[in-house]
């Protein structure tokens, strides 16, 4: 085991006693990457024995993410699915989630926008100082999303990058700059009439994937953001976001462009501006489906976008 993964495997072992400790959500004073430091210094058996304070399974290993709400420990629930995220094994192309699918959406329907506003700052400001995952330890500045209340089109990625995890904001590397421009190219605009977020809020290690257990840390900001913010219409970019909010197990270039529904919300994936960047080929069908996107707006939402943009954005 490398010290990274060592790191990682501690971590989750103290976000555990925290979790059997503290019920009530309070917190130990000192940073928990502190503590994990403390522990790897003084020695840790990984075998999970010798130390009565350690925590561990019956068969000696580390014990996996433990679950408050169901008290069932992470390996023994079913793997990640996209139900985490309120989509019903039966949500399909043009269609709801199946009947009876559970859905965890909070009920914000009645609140105004002031209310909505305030509750969507107070849930940044969480995301900001989140420990939920260990992709906590290796963040400069979490990326909580950013935008206007109710949107014509909220962007979901998979998770920040380099330059987003240095300003804290979302799309604001390369891909973002060219992410602005299929905006452009269909009438919106970041400031305007967008909203945009990710499906982790803090940037993998070197890019990578994020983790299923990653995802599942983050999925509740994400779902009451959409529920605060009140989309008209989502467009996912890239494979991850969209496997994980369509529930499809099927490829990105087989289902780009396709209508789903995410909690009643339409939604369309897409190719990510980054994959674009690195393979020109990708353009075209973009362009197809921003301007499904575009007449989906224009008929059921009043969206009048500028004159021109026949051949899409360029680069």
């Amino acid at each position: 085991m490398n010290n990274s993964d060592r790191r990682d495997r501690m971590y989750r072992i103290l976000l555990d006693a925290e979790a059997l400790l503290h019920p009530t959500g309070e917190v130990h004073a000192r940073p928990l990457d502190q503590r994990v430091d403390e522990v790897i210094a003084r020695g840790w058996d990984e075998t999970g024995g010798g130390d009565d304070r350690s925590v561990g399974t019956s068969d000696g290993s580390a014990t996996a993410r433990h679950n408050p709400a169901s008290d069932q420990p992470a390996s023994d629930r079913p793997a990640f699915s996209a139900d985490t995220f309120g989509v019903g094994a039966g949500s399909g192309p043009s269609g709801d989630s199946a009947a009876g699918a559970p859905s965890s959406t909070p009920d914000l329907s009645g609140l105004s926008d002031e209310e909505r506003r305030a509750r969507l700052d107070a849930l940044h400001e969480r995301v900001r100082t989140c420990q939920a995952c260990p992709l906590a330890m290796g963040r400069t500045n979490a990326v909580p999303g950013e935008g206007v209340l109710d949107p014509l089109v909220m962007i979901v990625g998979e998770g920040p990058g380099y330059h987003e995890d240095q300003q804290g904001q979302p799309f604001v590397g390369k891909a973002g700059q060219y992410l602005d421009k299929w905006l452009e190219a269909i009438g919106l605009t970041r400031n305007h009439n967008t909203f945009i977020a990710n499906i982790v809020k803090c940037r993998p290690p070197n890019n990578r994937d994020p983790k299923p257990e990653e995802s599942d840390a983050c999925a509740p900001y994400l779902r009451e953001q959409i529920a605060l913010v009140r989309p008209r219409l989502i467009l996912t970019v890239g494979r991850i976001s969209a496997r994980i909010l369509t529930g499809s197990t099927q490829g990105i270039t087989r289902i780009h462009g396709t209508f789903y529904r995410h909690e009643g919300i339409p939604l369309v994936p897409t190719f990510h501006p980054s994959g674009v960047l690195r393979n020109p080929s990708y353009r075209r069908p973009v362009w197809e489906d921003l301007k499904k996107v575009r007449n989906w707006l224009i008929d059921n939402a009043g969206h009048v976008p500028p004159e021109g943009g026949a051949d899409g954005p360029g680069e």
